[in-house]
């Protein structure tokens, strides 16, 4: 009976909440947008179980919220959510970024290069999605080297608010960071230098800020009840 492992209902959980999350932080589940597990469980082919486990944890993560007996839906992009998600994320990865960089190797530095030309490529072709797998490429080498669980999931849980808006931002015709900054980033890790590498990756951080400033407190413009009327304080 070895064979036989509660792995299943897991695995379904996850694909649902990576599935769900990955919709809302591309926009496909705009804010605002009402979700319904019975709806998303038929389109991913689910039961209605992992479905709702996943909104549980996207309403933890920020990225739902929900009314008893009445909605769940998408949170709008909030200028000081987003500029806390960033705070946090920025210390996880000037803390990576410390601990990894006396343990590169070659090969590391050299994945966070082809990982920047990626970056840069997609840039200019405008191309939002190639640009943020080839960011999260990029930065994934310090946080996996540096091994430290708890600023990984730290990152992993908090990165999804930041993104929402880079892509938004990307989309109306920003940069989505710098790969110039990028290339100094790497510059550093092949020096060895990690007080460098810590200042350029703060500094990557803080560019966020002038996103945040051009954001508007709520990206719908409006916080209404999908029912409806305007929603009423303490709902």
């Amino acid at each position: 009976m070895e064979a036989i492992r509660p792995v299943q209902r897991t695995l379904l959980r996850d694909r649902a909440y990576a599935s769900i999350r990955d919709a809302i932080v591309a926009g496909e589940l705009e804010p605002g947008a009402v979700v319904r597990d019975a709806d998303l469980a038929e389109r991913m082919g689910l039961s209605r179980a992992p479905v709702r486990e996943a909104f549980a944890r996207l309403v933890d993560e920020g990225l739902l919220e929900s009314k008893p007996q009445s909605y769940t839906r998408v949170t709008p992009v909030v200028a000081a959510d987003v500029r806390d998600a960033a705070a946090v994320v920025g210390a996880m990865h000037e803390l990576a970024t410390r601990v990894a960089v006396p343990r590169l190797f070659a090969a590391d530095v050299q994945t966070m290069r082809a990982a920047n030309e990626r970056f840069a490529a997609a840039v200019g072709a405008g191309d939002v999605d190639g640009a943020l797998r080839a960011d999260d490429a990029l930065h994934d080498v310090l946080v996996r080297v540096a091994g430290n669980h708890a600023a990984a999931a730290t990152i992993a849980r908090y990165t999804p608010l930041i993104r929402r808006l880079e892509r938004r931002r990307f989309g109306e015709g920003g940069t989505c960071r710098s790969a110039g900054l990028h290339e100094r980033l790497i510059e550093a890790c092949a020096a060895g230098d990690a007080e460098t590498a810590v200042r350029v990756t703060a500094e990557i951080w803080r560019s966020l800020a002038d996103l945040v400033e051009l954001t508007d407190t709520d990206a719908t413009g409006t916080d209404t009840d999908p029912t409806g009327g305007d929603r009423a304080d303490g709902d």
